[in-house]
């Protein structure tokens, strides 16, 4: 070893990877996060939704849903905790950035858009 570096080859004191992010964010969790993406898998085949985007912030976590890349999203499913207690940290936005549901479990919240896919398939 040269230049007193520890068995890492980094001098003392000095991480490979340091913390950047100080301030906590909100995600995810994986059931959520495998509801969302069925969800989604379910509208790519019917030929809604194409691509997506998640944004995780220290307020809100999102999921976006677009028809074609370059537009604005068709729907943006946003997770906010501090919201929980009051009209849920669920909610479900629209095309225009209309609110077109709130609550308390993703559930609920995503029925309104797994009824458009049952109305799409019925034609």
């Amino acid at each position: 070893m040269q230049g007193g570096a520890d068995a890492g080859g980094f001098g003392p004191g000095v991480l490979p990877f340091p913390q950047v992010r100080t301030e906590p964010q909100v995600g995810f969790e994986r059931p959520e996060l495998m509801r969302i993406l069925d969800l989604y898998g379910r509208m790519v085949a019917a030929g809604e939704w194409r691509d997506y985007a998640m944004s995780f912030g220290k307020d809100a976590a999102s999921f976006a849903a677009f028809r074609r890349t370059a537009e604005r999203p068709t729907a943006r499913i946003e997770k906010r905790p501090a919201l929980r207690a009051k009209q849920g940290m669920w909610t479900l936005y629209g095309e225009a950035g209309q609110v077109l549901k709130r609550g308390h479990e993703l559930a609920g919240v995503l029925s309104v858009l797994e009824r458009k896919l049952l109305k799409i398939v019925e034609d």
